[in-house]
């Protein structure tokens, strides 16, 4: 071996030692029983273990080989938490189920986590006293009880967001944004906002903050004093409150980007790393998948309403009329149905399962028809694909607004008649080229970035890390009570000062008139 390969060796051996001596123990918790959310949850593991880390990730989706440095924590049992006839297409546009309710919500989140808490795996992990970590990244979603688990372990907290930023965790670590420019995030409004929609945004966090106040947050401080509280003391440590502990967090990690979400005033903890749970490499289509999309001279039609929503579970009436009208179409349609169907037309295929980011990726795909979820939405994106929105629930009424205001996707309504407007709708997006074009502009915003969302991720990880919590990076509005934010102290101080001046003034105007009477009448006693 000459000088030069040993010199490369020595500076291989170096690069692992230093790679070893920066790998830190970091705990990712997903339990919510979604496949998109555990493809998110799965996206940070990724990322972390490449970085060189070693991950412990509390997940309801167990990897059946998992790598090296990953040990999986099974709390599958969340999958039964919310019961599969409860949350269907169908069942919301019956109105069986209200979905819009926050109370509801942040009630079934907190039992999502309860079961999660309470299974085998967690209690095991969670009453180990030798189990140390150096960083907990814990999923918000309608629930601050998570951040119980960074508190057992004495160590920082990000919050990994897996919808756009909005109020209600922004307030986690710094405050409300303003409602007269910024929407819920269940809202169907876009900025900007006329009078009304101003008022009904204001309304919106009025009423939620005075139900956190009579009834929620009250509800997850019982959850976190039963399911974390007595891990900190067996520590020998003295729990702090519960508003300590949900507003003791380093940083939000928003799975957005300005492509896809709208420019706000963020605090400098919140941070944007939307796509980063996009295969960067790419995966390959099957062959029969290939096949199909390569021989469409007319383009393909993708149509899927997510992991969450069955397409199965539609009402028999819109299945029929789908599938009769999709057959009219002179696309290839590839439609992600979970059941097979009879007298389907030779140009529509059924897939139970579609690798979305491959089929999304392929050069013939013309329109992408969706529910609207924010990781199809970015995927859209990423690759510059228009869509054609039919939201049903939750973020995703304001995605597909932000995306029609966008220019590259238009709206359809879940509905009876969804089939005959959904024709309207797909002949107008194949038809006409802006559609393409704008994707593709809004695909550039979203790749022209100093760095990908993975790395990004991965450097704020190893920074909050590093300097034990980012505490560089707290908003002081963390400090501020109420009512010096509203300057209700300053507002009773003009008060007080507006009644004592008026008093005094009264009283000087007294005088003076009762001095210029003594004056008169002593005039008058002389004449």
């Amino acid at each position: 071996m000459n000088v030069m390969d040993r010199v490369k060796v020595f500076c291989l051996l170096v690069r692992i030692v230093l790679t070893c001596g920066e790998a830190s123990k970091i705990l990712v918790v997903f339990p919510m029983p979604s496949r998109s959310h555990g493809n998110l949850g799965d996206g940070v593991v990724r990322h972390l273990l490449n970085a060189g880390h070693e991950v412990t990730y509390i997940t309801p989706f167990v990897y059946k080989n998992p790598p090296p440095k990953l040990r999986t924590v099974d709390v599958s049992a969340t999958l039964d938490v919310i019961p599969k006839d409860m949350m269907t297409i169908k069942s919301i546009m019956d109105r069986t189920i209200v979905v819009e309710n926050i109370g509801f919500l942040i009630y079934m989140m907190t039992q999502v986590l309860k079961t999660a808490v309470e299974t085998e795996s967690v209690q095991k992990l969670l009453n180990d006293p030798k189990e140390e970590f150096d960083l907990v990244i814990a999923e918000w979603m309608f629930s601050d009880v998570p951040a119980g688990v960074a508190a057992i372990y004495d160590c920082p907290l990000i919050w990994l967001s897996s919808v756009e930023a909005h109020w209600m965790i922004l307030q986690l670590i710094d405050q409300p944004t303003n409602p007269a420019y910024t929407v819920d995030i269940m809202s169907t409004y876009t900025p900007p906002l006329n009078f009304w929609q101003r008022a009904n945004e204001i309304w919106t966090q009025v009423k939620i903050k005075f139900l956190n106040f009579v009834w929620l947050d009250g509800l997850q401080e019982r959850a976190y004093k039963e399911l974390f509280a007595p891990f900190i003391t067996k520590r020998g440590k003295q729990p702090p409150s519960f508003d300590d502990v949900r507003h003791n967090a380093s940083m939000i990690l928003s799975n957005a980007y300005v492509s896809t979400s709208v420019a706000q005033s963020l605090p400098q903890s919140h941070k944007y790393i939307g796509g980063y749970h996009i295969e960067e490499k790419g995966t390959a289509l099957p062959e029969d998948i290939k096949k199909i999309m390569d021989n469409a001279k007319n383009g393909v039609v993708y149509f899927s309403m997510g992991s969450n929503l069955q397409s199965k579970d539609m009402p028999d009436e819109i299945k029929r009329d789908l599938l009769k009208m999709l057959g009219t179409l002179k696309q290839i349609v590839l439609w992600k149905f979970e059941e097979q169907l009879e007298n389907v037309p030779s140009n529509v295929h059924i897939l139970n399962w579609a690798p979305q980011q491959a089929i999304l990726s392929h050069p013939n795909l013309a329109v992408f028809v969706t529910h609207g979820g924010l990781l199809s939405t970015t995927e859209a994106v990423h690759f510059g694909v228009p869509i054609i929105g039919i939201p049903v629930f939750a973020d995703q009424f304001m995605n597909v607004a932000k995306s029609v205001n966008r220019g590259f996707a238009l709206r359809v309504d879940l509905s009876y008649s969804l089939a005959a407007e959904l024709k309207k709708a797909i002949h107008e997006v194949t038809s006409n080229s802006r559609y393409a074009e704008k994707a593709k502009e809004l695909s550039y915003i979203h790749h022209d970035r100093p760095v990908k969302p993975g790395v990004e991720l991965v450097h704020w990880v190893n920074h909050v890390i590093t300097t034990r919590g980012a505490p560089h990076l707290r908003s002081p509005a963390l400090h501020v009570p109420f009512y010096q934010k509203m300057y209700l102290d300053l507002a009773a101080v003009l008060v007080i000062l507006f009644l004592a001046g008026r008093v005094v003034l009264k009283k000087v105007c007294a005088a003076v008139c009762s001095k210029k009477k003594s004056s008169t009448e002593g005039k008058k006693k002389n004449n």
